[in-house]
């Protein structure tokens, strides 16, 4: 017997979903952005940036304070990219780019922090809670920012097929 199978992503719902996700993570951002300019983050942070083989020469560039605001820079130009991308395709694949990379850059985090596997729980799968847990979450805002990515790319594409067909078609 043959069924037929619609992924639920394809309906007309998924609009929504594109804009609920952009608002998330322009929300995740823009915290997250402001907190970097705190010593309470900064120093929270540290340890992270230390470990990190992509980010560790942030803190020997710049202190880790320093760090921490280029950082919050970034994340708040992430958000106003995204916040500009509701409104300019381009803007919105930029946004979504940094975000795909910040949190890819993240995750990576998980593979070079110590701490993130539970000794007492018999080590890696099982992961420890402050550190561990807090990691694996990006791996959902990662899915988030490749699903954004990904929808703007094809907006964008399609706007500049449109444009492409107007302007061919004027004499």
């Amino acid at each position: 017997m043959h069924q037929n199978f619609m992924i639920a992503e394809r309906t007309t719902g998924s609009r929504m979903s594109l804009i609920l996700l952009r608002i998330a993570l322009i929300v995740v951002f823009i915290w997250f952005g402001c907190m970097k300019f705190t010593a309470y983050e900064a120093n929270g942070n540290a340890g992270l940036i230390a470990n990190s083989p992509f980010m560790s020469w942030m803190n020997v560039a710049f202190g880790i304070q320093g760090a921490s605001y280029v950082i919050g820079v970034i994340e708040l130009s992430t958000a106003a990219a995204l916040i500009a991308g509701a409104f300019v395709p381009l803007f919105s694949a930029v946004g979504a780019t940094m975000s795909t990379i910040t949190f890819a850059i993240t995750l990576t985090f998980f593979l070079s922090t110590p701490g993130v596997a539970e000794p007492t729980a018999g080590g890696f799968p099982a992961i420890s809670a402050p550190i561990g847990q807090f990691l694996l979450k990006d791996l959902v805002l990662f899915a988030a920012s490749l699903n954004l990515l990904f929808a703007s790319l094809e907006n964008y594409a399609a706007l500049h097929r449109s444009r492409s067909r107007q302007c061919g078609s004027n004499p």
